[in-house]
């Protein structure tokens, strides 16, 4: 039995998935975090958030990420841990500074750093020859607005150092330009209270459709389980509305974008101890790498690739963090694809009502988990504005997809928000 020191988490599903893998592979975790409040505002009325379900729950100041060496020092001392994780991209850095401070398995610090902050991914790349969109990484105006005309309209503009698509905007002038750069400018703090970067990615927008690859790195290579098909919606913000998996592409641009997301991992220096997700877009002239997560997918596609393949990703990330060899085989689930789609909102008011009686019951259907009436809806502008999602499996073949959509379809038809 191993036990691990689990440093903050998202309170998405990863927050649940986490636990359970670590439970059931009999181990046991310490939970540290620097505000027990913002896991008990997660948690449904009258339980606990199953991260506040650990054998010890610390509170420290997990944004001071030197200070946080010296209490990990002393916790590990008394209590002994095993391995260290985090579900959160903003404490990855961290996580990696603590597992390396403590003598515990886990990738180079150096190469999570990196795959974190969106300039330094494309400087990495660029060194290694590998194909990107055309780039420019500023902070002030003159520099931006010089680069954003040099590289052309329209344009992507990014903060370096933020998830979940916030504030990533498409632009197609030097005024739309202006008002993303403010809005990024007017965040200066992000979720978690750590002060951001104030340097602004521009980069070329990317044509072609976007895909994922999920895989696991480990023994010095990169382990490819499959590639996942991702939707985007809301322009000009890139919100993802849907993923199936498997994708459904040619066996070519398969390749491609498997050789593509490994050869990107490999220049990070990221082919031990890592769980990753790398999106890339299939252009005209080829995939190019979008960003690369040093973490198992969000936005339930770990639960895909489950669901398809029987290979748990939330249990090979806990395998790397206590340095076993996880267990890739898979096995014959009866599915043969898995998609979700996610209710996203185009207005901002209340939730009156949502068609959805009898949903969970429809056969395929593996979750549905929608807003309650009442709850204050605003129009989406990232991937944490969803007022819900369904997903579902097709045993035949890759007709997940078609089957969200349609039973989403008659969700939205019971949409009201006033």
């Amino acid at each position: 039995m191993g036990h691990l020191l689990v440093v903050e988490s998202w309170v998405g599903s990863m927050s649940r998935l986490l636990p359970r893998a670590i439970r059931e592979g009999g181990h046991e975790f310490t939970f540290l975090t620097r505000d027990l409040h913002h896991y008990l505002r997660e948690a449904p009325e009258g339980t606990a958030h199953p991260l506040l379900g650990a054998r010890h729950v610390i509170t420290a100041d997990t944004n001071d990420a030197d200070a946080l060496l010296a209490v990990a020092a002393r916790l590990h001392g008394v209590l002994g841990f095993d391995g260290v994780l985090t579900s959160c991209d903003y404490y990855l850095p961290t996580v990696a500074r603590l597992a390396a401070h403590l003598g515990l398995p886990g990738p180079r610090p150096e190469a999570v750093a990196d795959a974190c902050r969106k300039d330094a991914t494309r400087r990495v790349l660029a060194a290694a020859g590998l194909p990107q969109p055309r780039h420019a990484v500023h902070q002030d105006w003159p520099e931006l607005a010089r680069a954003a005309k040099e590289i052309g309209y329209p344009l992507v503009v990014k903060p370096v150092d933020l998830c979940a698509g916030m504030y990533v905007r498409r632009v197609d002038d030097e005024a739309q330009l202006a008002d993303a750069v403010r809005a990024i400018d007017a965040f200066p703090v992000n979720a978690r209270g750590q002060e951001r970067s104030p340097l602004v990615l521009l980069e070329e927008l990317l044509d072609g459709p976007e895909v994922s690859v999920e895989t696991v790195s480990c023994g010095g290579a990169v382990h490819v389980v499959g590639v996942t098909d991702k939707s985007l919606g809301g322009a000009p913000a890139f919100i993802e509305t849907g993923h199936m998996f498997p994708a459904d592409l040619a066996p070519a641009d398969t390749e491609a974008v498997r050789h593509t997301a490994v050869a990107a991992l490999t220049a990070l220096g990221l082919t031990d101890g890592v769980v990753a997700h790398t999106e890339i877009r299939l252009t005209a002239d080829g995939p190019r790498v979008v960003e690369v997560n040093p973490r198992p997918a969000g936005n339930r596609i770990t639960e895909l690739v489950r669901h398809v393949t029987g290979v748990d990703l939330a249990a090979a990330r806990v395998d790397l963090a206590l340095g076993d060899t996880p267990d890739l085989r898979g096995a014959d689930t009866g599915l043969r694809s898995a998609a979700i789609g996610f209710l996203v909102p185009d207005r901002t008011g209340t939730l009156e009502t949502l068609a959805a009686d009898g949903l969970a019951d429809v056969d395929g259907v593996l979750e549905v988990q929608l807003a309650e009436p009442g709850r204050a809806v605003r129009a989406a502008g990232s991937n944490n504005d969803y007022l819900g999602h369904v997903m579902a499996g097709d045993p035949e073949g890759l007709g997940a997809r078609k089957r969200v959509e349609a039973l989403l379809a008659g969700v939205r038809a019971g949409l009201v928000v006033r």
